[in-house]
């Protein structure tokens, strides 16, 4: 199985800051699922980051698809970037691998 990525982002700046950058963010995913990068994304509970899954060639590639997040270019976010090789998956995963 590929090499997945979870990429773990933190709000350093206000909510309203966040806030106001969400649409141009969400387009920046849209990008990211369309080229088959992202895999699922989403708000961590309680509300302070996100969590976007990924596969990717290599963290290089992610790691300069990020620098294009409206989130990063406005420094409303300190990233985290995990990556990991499953050994094993659930069945509904394995198309996705």
């Amino acid at each position: 199985m590929p090499t997945i990525y979870v990429v773990t982002l933190k709000y350093i700046k206000p909510l309203e800051e966040v806030d106001a950058l969400i649409p141009a963010h969400i387009e920046w995913l849209k990008q990211g699922y369309a080229d088959g990068v992202f895999l699922a994304s989403g708000r961590q509970v309680p509300r302070v980051g996100g969590v976007i899954l990924a596969q990717c060639a290599s963290k290089e590639l992610l790691l300069e698809r990020l620098q294009h997040d409206p989130f990063s270019q406005n420094n409303l976010t300190e990233t985290v970037i995990t990556a990991f090789e499953p050994s094993m998956c659930a069945e509904a995963l394995k198309t996705l691998l």
